[in-house]
């Protein structure tokens, strides 16, 4: 498998301004390194309101102005700068928005899905492709000269999904594709996404949504406070004892199926000067406390973790 998109120590911060002129630097994203091959499915799973829609906010360089970012992006090897991603955005590189506000409220939706067109041979393909993707998710031809404020919440997440599908992308990012889907619509994603993987294609998957990643995904990279702590593939996560960082395990203990074993403890929402698990980590070393586990290889496993350093050594 060819690689797709490398997103090499990624950090996110915004400036703002507080009690006047003082300025304060909120980081939102840590170091952030994740990779994506052609034909592969890879999972951003994290809390609500943690800061994942930053990474593929960041891919496709719709950042707000205040927006302050380090770190490189590369796809299909070539570095992706702020041109080559204006060029790429709504062609290659294809977004499932997680808010119904992307819609433009102006706009018809049959033709806001069909986007641009060079000529009118590529509007009538582009029109019977997205006919054929909004009969998928149940909505027939009355939708497409329906405004976005007649939608419900349902239908608008179709329309985002099918308006994303139109272009068959190299690259999907779906950002929270399924909530406020049906369990109909949420499976028939769930295939529209592997379908996109079995045709070559690459798929930035972030979700909150557990079931939903483990359904979907080949690899799974666990969204801790900023910081990715874990990359596992999926199959491991059938079963607690094959995953190797103490919150990956408390995440699916946790699960109903699992016994609902929960943990105390709450991520951090400041920026940690050590080990952002460090409160709540029952193996926790005295190193981690004020030191940051660089995120490494162990096994096949990407892991932020000292206790899983070659040698564990705690100097």
């Amino acid at each position: 498998m060819a690689n797709l998109l490398d997103v090499n120590n990624l950090s996110i911060s915004f400036t703002q301004y507080v009690q006047g002129l003082n300025r304060h630097d909120s980081k939102v994203i840590s170091d952030l390194t994740i990779d994506i091959n052609e034909s592969e499915i890879v999972a951003v799973l994290g809390s609500s309101g943690s800061g994942k829609s930053l990474l593929a906010h960041s891919i496709l360089g719709i950042l707000p102005y205040n927006a302050n970012v380090t770190g490189e992006l590369k796809y299909k090897g070539n570095v992706l700068d702020q041109e080559l991603k204006e060029k790429l955005r709504g062609k290659e590189i294809c977004l499932i928005p997680q808010s119904v506000n992307f819609l433009d409220p102006l706009m018809k939706v049959g033709e806001q899905a069909i986007g641009e067109c060079k000529d009118e041979n590529e509007h009538d393909e582009k029109q019977k492709r997205q006919r054929e993707i909004f009969e998928r998710y149940g909505l027939d031809e009355s939708v497409d000269d329906l405004y976005p404020f007649e939608l419900s919440g349902g239908m608008a997440r179709k329309v985002l999904l099918s308006t994303a599908l139109i272009g068959d992308p190299d690259l999907l990012i779906a950002d929270e594709p399924t909530p406020g889907l049906d369990a109909k619509s949420v499976e028939e994603t769930i295939e529209d996404i592997r379908n996109l993987k079995n045709h070559g294609k690459g798929v930035l998957l972030i979700t909150h949504e557990i079931d939903v990643a483990l359904k979907t995904a080949d690899r799974v990279a666990i969204f801790y406070s900023g910081y990715v702590i874990e990359i596992n593939h999926v199959e491991n996560f059938k079963n607690a004892d094959n995953l190797l960082h103490p919150y990956t395990k408390a995440l699916i203990d946790a699960l109903p199926r699992n016994g609902f074993k929960l943990k105390e403890g709450v991520q951090p929402l400041e920026e940690v000067h050590g080990c952002p698990y460090y409160e709540n980590c029952p193996i926790r070393l005295d190193k981690c406390e004020n030191n940051i586990p660089k995120l490494e290889e162990h096994d096949g496993i990407m892991i932020r973790c000292f206790n899983f350093k070659e040698g564990n050594d705690e100097s």
